[in-house]
């Protein structure tokens, strides 16, 4: 919850959802008429209906939810306040590296879901990008607190971890969407929308190498052929799986 209260300055106007994403997860709901969008933060990629509800610990982000979206509820992931089976379908989308306890929080979605678990996350097998080079605490600090994807698997069935190719003009400003735009990674701001930048701290010597070889020329030689690119696998997984009973 402080790490949000903290970076949710401007956050809804930076992390604008992404179309193409959202299409993806909402097949994943398969036209659920009740849904619990859990770690909502802003409303991204929420399904509208009058069967949807949000919970969000932050009280930054409730605020920064559109007038006429979902209901929200203030609670914590890992303790739902929500009886088992409310809902036909669980989301959270790019959140659970940010609970308390993963696993935990896993379980709840499946406790309180009667059909579909659909989570947006990051897969900390991947390889990882570019951005390690300058930043490299960023793939460390990530590798710790997202979780594998055999955590879904023990509380799921049916688990399918669906690759999300991010595209260059992604418009929702998390880590992997600037893969073919460097640059931005230059700007306070886009940085401070991302969760990652605020949990390693100091990222002036990252930056600064960072300007260097965008200036030179550096960068184009090493990762140029990435602007050939409309699309990468970055790790990013759409993962959907039923409730156990």
């Amino acid at each position: 919850m402080a790490l949000y209260d903290a970076i949710g300055i401007g956050y809804r106007a930076l992390r604008q959802p992404d179309a193409r994403i959202g299409r993806a997860i909402e097949r994943a709901l398969g036209g659920a008429r009740s849904v619990v969008n859990v770690g909502a933060g802003a409303g991204s990629y929420e399904p509208r209906g009058p069967g949807v509800v949000a919970a969000e610990i932050s009280s930054r982000m409730i605020a920064q939810r559109p007038a006429g979206g979902a209901p929200v509820v203030q609670a914590d992931a890992v303790a739902l306040p929500f009886v088992s089976g409310a809902f036909e379908a669980a989301t959270a989308i790019l959140t659970v590296h940010h609970w308390s306890d993963a696993n935990a929080g896993i379980a709840e979605l499946a406790r309180v879901a009667r059909d579909t678990v659909a989570v947006l996350t990051w897969d900390p097998a991947a390889p990882g990008f570019w951005i390690a080079d300058y930043f490299p605490e960023i793939l460390d600090v990530d590798r710790r607190i997202f979780p594998p994807i055999d955590a879904f698997r023990g509380v799921l069935d049916d688990v399918v971890a669906t690759v999300v190719e991010i595209p260059h003009d992604c418009s929702d400003g998390f880590l992997g969407a600037y893969w073919r735009r460097p640059d931005a990674i230059l700007d306070a701001d886009v940085r401070c929308a991302i969760s990652t930048f605020a949990a390693i701290g100091g990222v002036d010597a990252g930056v600064a190498a960072l300007a260097r070889d965008l200036a030179s020329g550096e960068w184009t030689r090493r990762y140029g052929a990435l602007r050939d690119r409309t699309t990468l696998d970055l790790g990013y997984r759409l993962v959907t799986g039923r409730p156990r009973a």
